[in-house]
């Protein structure tokens, strides 16, 4: 795709999934100049029958998480959840970062779903697959209103985000953190402003994702700076500098997780290191197939994290000791499930005692 059509995103191409036609661009034979608009964001809503996804992954701290939205306007390059998009008949290139579903009658199937008899009460994941703080939020309000939904039910939640619009729910965050019921995950990759302008385009910048996790901390809320992805021979020397930076914000934990690569992530992801960092694409990929014996990636369970091998030890090392000096934790106490209570609805009957 013309570079000026797509300043401001993340993807090179807009080639299609693995269950779409392929997809080429014809001339239309007339001889004509004409502009090229740039891609711009479009929205669509999608009505869910439930909003509360189960995973039974050894490889996460939760068995279950909701997402407000398909697609992230952020664009991040090597965002793993990409391949998602292939499951609508769209991109993973360019249509996951300007073709979006949002999904405005989520807090009301939320609702439905902790009131249901059955239900049992574990932390809630938010954030997971896409960016619940992405810009569409700012309008929609769709991410505000199920904390919301969570705060009435008194529902533990963790948060996880690069975006900073989290400030604005500090009004319920900061009430439910006081009962032991909400963690914050900032994601940061790099302090390079420009680096982090290239690779995760319409995220805020380093510094001021420090900002809000100094907001957060300040306001009571727990919060652990997630250093990830970690991409070898690209951020890999900035672990501890992160690592300090976010200790200093006012962070109390800290994770991390290699560089992915699943399915159509990785001609993307290569298409940008050609674009962007010709001078280090080979080393960068060396390094990701050196841990993944020989593949760009290997999605196995208590693999596709970290990887294995000499380097992949000694990224491992080096975070646990940034840690060590920085005073984060890397595991953290769980959240309280018993103040779990289902609030009365209108027409409930209402207790006696």
């Amino acid at each position: 795709m013309d570079r000026d059509r797509r300043r401001g995103r993340g993807a090179a191409s807009n080639a299609a999934g693995r269950f779409d036609l392929a997809r080429q661009e014809e001339h239309d034979g007339w001889d004509i100049p004409e502009d090229r608009p740039s891609f711009v964001t479009e929205v669509r809503e999608e009505v869910p029958k439930s909003v509360i996804t189960y995973n039974r992954s050894p490889d996460l701290p939760f068995d279950r998480s909701i997402n407000p939205y398909r697609g992230c306007e952020h664009g991040c390059i090597y965002c793993f959840a990409r391949p998602s998009h292939a499951y609508l008949g769209l991109s993973p290139g360019l249509d996951f970062e300007t073709r979006l579903v949002a999904r405005p009658q989520a807090p009301e199937v939320l609702r439905r779903e902790l009131r249901a008899k059955g239900y049992k009460v574990a932390t809630l994941a938010i954030g997971t697959n896409t960016d619940p703080y992405q810009p569409i939020e700012r309008d929609r309000e769709i991410t505000r209103a199920c904390l919301q939904v969570l705060r009435d039910f008194r529902h533990p939640v963790g948060i996880v985000t690069k975006g900073t619009l989290v400030e604005r729910d500090i009004d319920i965050l900061a009430p439910m953190a006081e009962q032991g019921l909400v963690r914050v995950g900032i994601s940061v990759t790099t302090l390079d402003d420009d680096l982090s302008r290239r690779m995760e385009p319409r995220v805020p910048l380093p510094r001021r994702r420090l900002a809000a996790i100094r907001r957060l901390a300040e306001a009571g809320i727990p919060v652990r700076v997630m250093v990830s992805p970690v991409v070898p021979g690209l951020t890999d020397q900035e672990v501890d500098a992160i690592v300090a930076a976010a200790a200093e914000a006012g962070a109390d934990a800290a994770s991390w997780i290699m560089l992915r690569l699943p399915r159509e992530v990785s001609p993307l992801w290569q298409d940008w290191l050609a674009e962007h960092e010709p001078g280090r694409a080979a080393k960068v990929m060396a390094r990701l197939r050196e841990m993944h014996g020989g593949r760009d990636y290997d999605p196995r369970w208590g693999h596709r994290m970290r990887g294995e091998g000499e380097y992949a030890e000694i990224v491992g090392k080096r975070f646990k000791a940034a840690c060590r000096r920085a005073g984060l934790r890397e595991r953290t106490a769980g959240l309280r499930t018993d103040l779990f209570k289902i609030p009365p609805m209108p027409g409930d009957q209402l207790s006696l005692f």
